[in-house]
């Protein structure tokens, strides 16, 4: 009978769970969902990571490619999001070209990367004016269960954690590259972004963390991300329902105890590896 009115009324359904300050997967209203982290998972890749946040699963691979830099910046190198939605992940998503949302994932991850300057592109300068490397970082989504932004981030992060790059030096008189697999050197991470996604349910209650009924059930969305050194990098608010100044500080408090639970996952996972 509780599924037959969860398919037929889905809002009412939920409103009766949310009522009692929880949801139907047993979080309260501020909960995330459990969140496992693998790093080195691609072997081919120069850094990788997969994510499980909850059912919403996301694979980082970064492969790094030299290339010429921009005439107007000589010494800085390139870095190259690209999030895949396909229809493996979900019923939802088609194959071919990828989709607006799939489009506007790969466009935030690399706000994500500008803003909060968790890389100094200069760092992948090679030859100043001739050689810089080119990080191309592919996010595919093996799961689909909810709003996969932070997945995404998460993964992202975690895949620059692991990332070591060849050691290349150029030949002054052939100026050719001769790059040396067997000194690797790790790249280097200036901050960690942590994102954290809220959605807005009947307009006026915050859920953390949604699932994908969540997601279709919301009235509005808010995604929030945070650098371990406490800095407020970018503030995402595509639409729908408005936040009172009470709710986005709430919001705002919200995600900088998660940057601190994700920056110490992320430590503990490293650190288990080293061992």
């Amino acid at each position: 009978m509780a599924d037959d009115s969860k398919t037929a009324r889905p809002l009412e359904y939920y409103r009766k769970f949310i009522e009692k300050d929880v949801r139907p997967d047993d979080r309260n209203l501020e909960e995330f969902r459990p969140t496992i982290l693998n790093i080195g998972c691609v072997g081919t890749a120069e850094g990788s990571a997969l994510v499980k946040l909850g059912n919403t699963t996301v694979m980082c691979g970064i492969k790094a490619e030299i290339a010429a830099p921009k005439t107007e910046q000589p010494k800085k190198g390139f870095i190259v999001p690209n999030v895949e939605l396909g229809p493996l992940c979900s019923a939802m998503f088609r194959p071919g070209p990828p989709g607006d949302q799939a489009q506007d994932l790969s466009s935030f991850m690399n706000e994500v990367v500008k803003h909060s300057c968790c890389i100094n592109t200069e760092d992948l300068c090679i030859v100043p004016g001739k050689y810089v490397w080119v990080l191309y970082c592919d996010l595919v989504c093996l799961n689909y269960d909810g709003y996969v932004t932070d997945a995404c981030v998460l993964a992202l992060l975690a895949a620059f954690k692991t990332t070591c790059l060849p050691t290349v030096t150029m030949d002054e008189d052939t100026d050719k590259l001769e790059t040396d697999d067997n000194k690797k050197s790790p790249l280097s991470i200036q901050c960690l972004p942590v994102s954290s996604t809220f959605t807005i349910f009947d307009e006026n209650i915050l859920l953390v963390d949604p699932t994908i009924e969540e997601e279709a059930l919301s009235t509005g969305e808010v995604t929030v991300v945070t650098t371990n050194d406490d800095q407020l990098c970018i503030i995402r608010k595509p639409g729908g329902s408005a936040l009172s100044p009470q709710q986005l500080d709430l919001c705002i408090e919200r995600a900088f105890l998660r940057s601190k639970q994700v920056v110490r996952l992320i430590h503990e996972t490293m650190n288990s590896v080293d061992r």
